[in-house]
């Protein structure tokens, strides 16, 4: 079971520090804060639940049971953070966000006071790792402190699910997904976990045995409800920058035709790449290069070179757009072959700006390279000098 618990905690950890990958602006925001902190918190409750947690604490402190109010503490505690989290994702005025923060901060400090002082007055000395709400479910003091914590964490996942409902009906995309994977979490947690608690701790007040509810079924159901439920949190906010990564891995291998032809007349600086640099920005690395090596051989644009090929592509039935890219495509390898062994620019050098140059993004440098890629015969056009006239005698 333990091993189950320390799972479910490590994914709710991990979505928690994907969301903090950058700490200085999600502490300037409260809604990334709030979320952070309610996963985080939730990661630590199933750490604490787990029975080899349980055991190591009691031995520590050398009470036995010890383990149980710190585990109903956390959990109050994770509640209450999800209560704050639905408040700063509501939103509204500063000072009524902050008032109601404050109010659900001292409603759950005060139940995590009364778990405390209910165990302290309990007797409880019989170490119980995993069957302890129905073993001591008839116990006084103890009984209290049971349904109290799970009265407390009731109210605040059943006020997640009328919130995510409610939302849910009003957003569209990645977040109305993102809310109903948090409201099937939130359900599975109410209906797995906590109406499993309930029945087995009533049946010990009636005097039946119903403990498997708590101790085989509840523990399951609450690591998948944490799993959905951090799937929810994560993939609103993590999905369209890994999207935006990919899309960005792609351009760079697409400019990789237009880089391997125009690379030596670069001259920016090479930043020093590691492997854990993101796509993003090695593809911004690659245009501002790519950029600065247009710039160089731009003296070397032949226009004859390029109105051939265009009328040719033109002729061949290509539509205006993909004649100009190909008749760029050809200019610019004859501007790279007369750069590399250093020819003087041509004649008819002049001003031209590229399609890829009028653009912004790397839209119009990808169409080049695949220009490039598509054209070979065009992109290595033969020798435009003119033929020397025949001798008259």
């Amino acid at each position: 079971m333990s091993l189950v618990v320390y799972l479910a905690a490590f994914v709710f950890g991990m979505s928690s520090v994907l969301l903090l990958r950058r700490p200085r602006t999600a502490v300037r925001n409260p809604l990334a804060l709030s979320t952070c902190v309610a996963i985080a918190l939730g990661a630590l409750v199933f750490v604490c639940a787990a029975p080899a947690t349980l055991s190591a604490v009691n031995e520590l402190t050398g009470v036995p049971n010890f383990g149980a109010p710190l585990t109903y503490g956390m959990l109050s505690a994770y509640s209450c953070a999800v209560l704050v989290l639905l408040i700063n994702w509501r939103g509204g005025p500063r000072a009524r966000v902050r008032r109601m923060v404050l109010r659900s901060i001292a409603a759950y400090g005060v139940l995590v006071v009364a778990i405390v002082v209910l165990f302290a007055l309990a007797e409880a000395d019989a170490e119980r790792l995993t069957d302890l709400d129905t073993y001591y479910a008839t116990t006084p003091f103890m009984r209290e402190m049971i349904l109290l914590y799970l009265v407390g964490h009731s109210a605040a996942m059943l006020v997640m699910c009328v919130v995510c409902v409610k939302w849910s009906r009003e957003v569209t995309g990645l977040l109305r997904i993102g809310l109903r994977l948090i409201l099937w979490g939130t359900l599975l947690d109410v209906l797995g976990f906590q109406l499993a608690k309930y029945t087995a701790v009533v049946a010990r007040w009636s005097g039946h045995d119903l403990d498997f509810l708590s101790t085989t079924l509840a523990p399951p159901m609450a690591s998948l409800a944490a799993l959905l439920c951090a799937v929810g949190f994560v993939l609103p906010r993590l999905l369209p920058p890994a999207l935006a990564q990919w899309r960005g891995l792609g351009d760079y291998r697409r400019l990789a035709p237009l880089w391997s032809l125009v690379k030596s007349a670069s001259t920016a600086p090479r930043p020093p790449v590691a492997w854990w640099q993101l796509p993003r920005d090695r593809l911004q690395w690659r245009e501002v290069s790519i950029h600065d090596a247009l710039l160089a051989l731009a003296p070397y644009f032949d226009h004859r070179v390029r109105e051939r090929v265009r009328d040719s592509a033109l002729r061949a039935g290509r539509s205006p757009h993909e004649a100009r890219l190909a008749a760029e495509a050809a200019m610019l390898a004859d501007a790279a072959r007369r750069a590399a062994v250093r020819e003087e620019p041509p004649e008819t050098a002049g001003t031209y700006r590229l399609h890829a140059t009028e653009v912004s993004g790397t839209g119009g440098l990808v169409e080049l390279a695949q220009a490039l890629d598509r054209s070979p015969a065009e992109a290595a056009p033969p020798s435009t000098s003119e033929p020397e006239e025949p001798h008259v005698a």
